[in-house]
């Protein structure tokens, strides 16, 4: 008879102590919500293995590799366009390159200019300056100054960056303070007809004596087109034939005729012949040299 009494008891016991036990959580809960700041959050340690000595030349290879991409796309741009490497299947580079790279028509130039700027700074930068810059947007406001000049503006945009790669507002500032206090004025306008001095700039290499045509006036440059495309030029390498409206309209038509049947893909005598009329130190063709390009121009009509 006593038997069940007893297991009642047991029960209304653990009962109890469940009691307890939740009323205990419940005011730990309460304090902890009402004084968050003394609760402690144990937070375990992970050991970060040091990189050793191969990785940390694997990691330096590839951050170069990430660095140069832009550099190495405006050099294969360069030898694409030069070697004319586009005319089995395109007539322009500029067409070439929208249909194979999505660019728009000023990205290659823009990537081509910004190799050879990187690689003037590579080249005059202190070597032991391993900062560079990384993308083709940094370089651009550096195109505005003579090749000399920009090493220092790099320079000077990586001190006022805290020795990290400068932003693109950065160089700009720089370049823009460096261009105030040099100031030079710039007369060319567009549509004049000039004649390009290479004076040991390796960029104009086999440029050196063509006329082109002024299609943009900068501050410190013109950009010019000649039979095979356009190009950034400084002002020092560059001087005005003071040719006559009548005359510069002409040489326009010229251009265009020439660079329309020397994107065409004809043979490389052909090409060579094209560039010899490049070089023409006068406004206009000869009966002969008329005659072959409008029998070169009828080629490409067929």
């Amino acid at each position: 008879m006593n038997q069940p009494h007893s297991k009642r008891t047991k029960a209304k016991s653990d009962l109890s102590n469940d009691g307890l036990l939740q009323e205990k959580l419940a005011q730990e809960d309460i304090s902890i919500q009402e004084n968050p700041a003394t609760a402690t959050i144990t937070v375990t340690a992970v050991e970060v293995a040091e990189l050793t000595e191969q990785e940390q030349n694997d990691r330096l290879h590839l951050e170069r590799k990430v660095e140069r991409a832009f550099f190495e796309a405006g050099k294969a741009l360069m030898e694409l366009r030069d070697r004319r490497l586009y005319r089995s299947t395109h007539k322009t580079f500029e067409d070439y390159c929208r249909e194979r790279f999505g660019y728009s028509r000023r990205q290659p130039y823009l990537l081509m200019d910004a190799a050879v700027v990187f690689d003037n700074l590579v080249e005059k930068c202190d070597r032991n300056d391993h900062i560079l810059p990384t993308n083709e947007w940094q370089i651009r406001p550096l195109t505005k100054l003579e090749p000399e000049m920009q090493p220092e503006a790099w320079q000077q945009a990586v001190e006022s960056a805290d020795g990290k790669v400068p932003s693109h507002r950065i160089v700009k500032d720089v370049v823009q303070r460096i261009m105030e206090k040099t100031k030079v004025l710039n007369t060319y306008q567009l549509g004049e007809v000039c004649q390009i001095l290479a004076k040991e700039n390796p960029d104009l290499r086999g440029k050196g004596g063509c006329w082109c045509i002024v299609t943009g006036v900068h501050d410190y440059s013109c950009t010019v087109k000649i039979w095979n495309g356009e190009l950034t030029v400084g002002l020092k390498h560059l001087k005005s034939y003071e040719y006559l409206p009548a005359d510069c309209e002409q040489m326009q038509v010229i251009c265009d005729r020439i660079s329309r049947v020397y994107s065409s893909g004809l043979e490389e005598s052909v090409q060579r012949f094209l560039e010899s009329l490049g070089k023409l130190n006068r406004a206009y063709l000869t009966g002969l040299e008329e005659k072959v390009l409008s029998v070169l121009e009828s080629e490409i009509r067929v």
